[in-house]
């Protein structure tokens, strides 16, 4: 979470407004409010992971708004946030161009989305290297694998995120390959 704090942080000015759609337990929200004077609000469709984010950042003394919601139809005005950043969760979007419209309608008009999730087309060699990164065992590697594997098969490729991307009102993308999986920058 820290690699991508560092990015979306780049994009940011003092009390910018982001919002982090599907934060799950936080962790981005958290690292990326010690970073700097942020408003930041993390929106999750599990009442769970709500509750998990909220109970985070108050042991980390950080304070990030925490609501449950779907972000293919965000209970947020338009033109709110200057950031809107989701990260390994893009691909459980049952509706993605739909969620996409959103992302762009809450973004103030100089705002900036961020997309970081697993790529349907990575190589076998490249799920390999992944797995060898951060798997000592043979077993444990091999497990490694097989997850990104059936996680990369659950995901889209650039083909598709492209032909997304235009039918939404954004008007710069760009998709860069980054392991087994991509970054997506819109504006």
């Amino acid at each position: 979470m820290r690699e991508y704090a560092e990015e979306v942080k780049r994009h940011l000015t003092d009390n910018a407004r982001v919002l982090e759609v599907a934060p799950g337990p936080g962790y981005f929200s958290i690292r990326l409010a010690k970073m700097g004077n942020y408003n930041i609000t993390g929106m999750d469709i599990s009442a769970d992971f709500v509750a998990i984010c909220k109970t985070n950042a108050q042991r980390e003394k950080v304070n990030i708004n925490v609501v449950q919601g779907n972000v293919s139809a965000m209970d947020f005005e338009d033109n709110t946030f200057d950031f809107v950043f989701c990260s390994a969760a893009f691909k459980n979007c049952k509706e993605p161009v739909t969620a996409l419209r959103e992302m762009h309608r809450v973004l103030k008009n100089n705002g900036t989305a961020l997309i970081v999730d697993m790529n349907h087309d990575v190589s076998k060699e490249k799920l390999a290297a992944e797995a060898a990164k951060i798997s000592k065992t043979g077993f444990e590697r091999w497990f490694m694998r097989h997850t990104f594997k059936v996680l990369c098969r659950g995901a889209y490729s650039k083909n598709e995120l492209e032909n997304m991307v235009q039918q939404t009102l954004f008007k710069q993308s760009e998709i860069k390959e980054a392991g087994i999986g991509f970054y997506l920058l819109t504006k």
